[in-house]
């Protein structure tokens, strides 16, 4: 069978879409093995696909910064250079290696663009390399700039000609600052592979030496920016949300609180934002009663305080299960959730954290099928009004409507394979040729 590794890292929003490509993959034909961290080995083992660890744990990571998980999260979160500085480059050496040696007689390597060692090895063996993008932010358009307080160049950038000259330079200056930061430590793990020094190019450019790029997210949410590189495709959402790796369900205590009232609000913060929830999940209760709304409470844990008659409170539900039965989806806004969200076809507030959930909050608005509320100002008070004006069947829910149904006409994950499969089949004609 033909070999093809696909690695990641990151939260679940991370790691679904990647189990979803090598589930599509598997039936093509293809041999799929997963490169991931230690703790998502057994996820995606439980789906069907052989794994491989290339990366530590999450709590690796936080015992070696000397933090528990929850500090390390927010250590994180308040701070994007320390994922660049406390994760992504510590691991990289031993990922290059361990990748390199998954990487064995693979036809290709399918990386996140967050997965520095993928352009190592790839170029080390001659192999094609595909890029997976998962987030229409991480694009980096001059046309389509992200818009996020994380940079403060990018938090309200210009539009039009100007602007695109304006968040060119931008990208430039960025380059130059991660060069000059972290290119030293690529290009040391480069000559352990016996690579010239290029590592400045893996901070912004692996995409576009790639000899594919898959936009992993639906064109109705981030449509394909003039400038993106002539190998891009947009292919959907590629959906996978199973709690323990096999089929999604979900549980009949869930299941009956749904069929026993009207449909309820459901509040989530997915898989990282939890760890930093603060009083968020207490204020979703008040904003609930205040509504005289039923809420579902996805929390991560068991632990809220918070009870009623028309309040249920669990860890995890499959959000392709739970969100189509809901009225209004409050969440973080991660890329997966948001995915979800839109598919289901019911209107959004969106509460951003950190990165790409802010830009991701900014399109749910620009679409007008939700609204967003920064993390830090999650008040029942605050929050009430508004999914108040998301309630009521005007333009938010008709809209909502009208591209989750055509949202749900795609699908990401078989059109990524194809995809995959046909740039591998043109690379083989041209070898031949």
């Amino acid at each position: 069978m033909r070999k093809i590794v696909l690695t990641t890292i990151g939260t679940l929003g991370d790691l679904h879409p990647f189990i979803a490509l090598a589930v599509e993959l598997g039936k093509k034909g293809f041999r799929p093995v997963l490169a991931v961290a230690e703790d998502q080995l057994a996820k995606s083992r439980a789906a069907g696909i052989e794994a491989v660890a290339v990366l530590p744990s999450f709590e690796a990571i936080g015992a070696r910064m000397g933090l528990s998980h929850d500090d390390a999260v927010r250590r994180i979160m308040g701070d994007q250079r320390h994922m660049l500085e406390q994760v992504l480059l510590p691991s990289l050496s031993s990922c290059a290696e361990a990748l390199d040696a998954a990487a064995v007689g693979a036809e290709a390597i399918v990386a996140s663009i967050f997965v520095f060692a993928a352009p190592i090895v790839a170029e080390k063996r001659g192999v094609p390399l595909v890029s997976a993008v998962l987030q229409p932010m991480a694009m980096l358009s001059a046309c389509d700039p992200p818009r996020t307080p994380d940079f403060w160049m990018m938090k309200h950038p210009p539009v039009g000609a100007a602007g695109a000259w304006w968040n060119r330079a931008v990208y430039a200056a960025g380059r130059l600052i991660l060069h000059h930061r972290y290119a030293r430590q690529i290009d040391a793990v480069r000559a352990e592979h016996g690579l010239a020094p290029e590592g400045g190019k893996l901070m912004f450019d692996a995409a576009r030496e790639a000899v594919l790029t898959l936009c992993c997210y639906s064109p109705l949410f981030g449509p394909l920016p003039p400038d993106a590189p002539a190998n891009t495709r947009i292919v959907g959402f590629p959906i996978f949300d199973s709690q323990c790796g096999g089929e999604a369900a979900l549980d009949p205590a869930l299941a009956a609180f749904l069929a026993a009232g009207p449909p309820p609000i459901v509040f989530t913060l997915g898989t990282l934002a939890v760890s930093d929830a603060g009083n968020f999940y207490v204020e979703a209760a008040e904003t609930a009663r205040r509504l005289g709304e039923r809420a579902v409470l996805l929390t991560g844990r068991n632990s809220v305080n918070a009870a009623g008659a028309d309040l249920f409170c669990c860890a995890y539900a499959p959000h392709s299960l739970v969100f189509p039965k809901a009225s209004v989806i409050v969440h973080h806004g991660g890329v997966g959730t948001t995915g979800q969200a839109l598919r289901a076809g019911k209107p959004q507030l969106v509460v951003p954290h950190m990165g790409d959930q802010n830009d991701n909050a900014h399109r749910i608005e620009r679409m007008g099928v939700g609204r967003a509320l920064k993390a830090g100002r999650f008040t029942a008070d605050r929050a009430a009004p508004l999914i108040a004006d998301l309630l009521p069947e005007d333009s938010y829910r008709k809209e909502a409507a009208r591209i989750g149904a055509l949202a749900r006409l795609e699908n990401g994950a078989a059109a990524a394979a194809a995809a995959i499969e046909a740039s591998l089949g043109r690379r083989a004609c041209d070898r031949v040729a």
